[in-house]
């Protein structure tokens, strides 16, 4: 069986009230991959903007594997030091990352954050050396439109994130960099010009969807 995890910021957990992109890949591998899997994770619950927590457990569609390993702010300085333990206790052997934006935004610059890149890859294969890890970068967001040296510092870290997926990859234990959606707007694919609405959550997960199809023969192609 394989044991997909989630692993992410605000756009991974998402908020009340939301399907999130977990839904929709979800169903995706539900209708396209032909055998057992499961979405793990330590975590279950979504981001309630009310109480400023991650309390939620109104999904629009609840019926469906919600575990995950997000958080509302959290970025590849806090995941690495927790990906050990959840791929070690949820037995995951599939973690499909979206991270950095957060930490670009708030804690480190691109090469700090390309080290915790490699710090999170290390830590995750001392619980499992055969773990697969499929990386989606930085997508399109409204700081960066409207934030030039913020953009800068994003260009940079997706170079950096593509040359350490490049160099850390190895036969036993596959990295893979998704391709950002490539019709990806903030305008219309976001509620805030960051998160993503139903159609943003569909073209990320595409993103992955058709990375693990393309690379590892994964499923099919996303058909949403």
């Amino acid at each position: 069986m394989l044991r997909f995890m989630p692993v992410g910021d605000s756009m991974t957990i998402g908020s009340a009230g939301e399907h999130t992109w977990r839904y929709r890949m979800w169903r995706h591998l539900r209708d396209t991959y032909g055998g057992p899997f499961a979405l793990v994770g330590p975590r279950e619950t979504l981001y309630d903007k009310a109480t400023d927590a991650a309390t939620s457990y109104e999904y629009a569609d609840p019926d469906f594997p919600r575990a995950h390993l997000a958080g509302w702010g959290e970025g590849w300085l806090h995941m690495a030091p927790l990906i050990a333990e959840a791929v070690r206790a949820q037995r995951a052997n599939v973690l499909l990352v979206s991270l950095g934006l957060i930490d670009l935004g708030f804690y480190t610059n691109a090469e700090q954050t390309a080290e915790n890149v490699r710090r999170f890859v290390t830590e995750a294969r001392t619980a499992d050396p055969r773990v697969r890890i499929a990386v989606l970068p930085v997508i399109p967001n409204v700081r960066a439109a409207e934030d030039a040296p913020f953009a800068t510092q994003v260009t940079r870290f997706n170079e950096l994130l593509a040359k350490a997926v490049a160099d850390l990859d190895e036969p036993r234990s596959p990295l893979l960099l998704a391709s950002p959606p490539p019709s990806y707007d903030i305008h219309l694919d976001t509620y805030d010009g960051t998160h993503p609405n139903a159609s943003g959550e569909h073209k990320i997960a595409a993103a992955f969807a058709d990375a693990l199809h393309q690379a590892w023969g994964v499923g099919e192609l996303y058909r949403g």
